[in-house]
């Protein structure tokens, strides 16, 4: 079995934070995960628990919460 070692890295603060830019096909991609869920929820919200639950676990893993839709 093999050892995992982490090193801890302190942020450099001296260096400047360049912006985030949105990507269209990320924002795309978090619209149609959003759009799915509320479709297998007006289907059958109880028969489809475990799929909403899935996609709801990726949406809140996947993405950053600083990303928007673009309107």
């Amino acid at each position: 079995m093999a050892k995992v070692f982490t090193i801890p890295v302190l942020p450099d603060l001296s260096r400047p934070r360049k912006p985030r830019s949105s990507d269209v096909r990320y924002i795309e991609g978090q619209r149609l995960i959003v759009e799915a869920m509320r479709y297998l929820a007006q289907d059958g919200g109880e028969q489809n628990r475990a799929a909403i639950e899935l996609l709801s676990e990726h949406f809140r893993t996947r993405f950053r919460m600083s990303d928007r839709p673009l309107q």
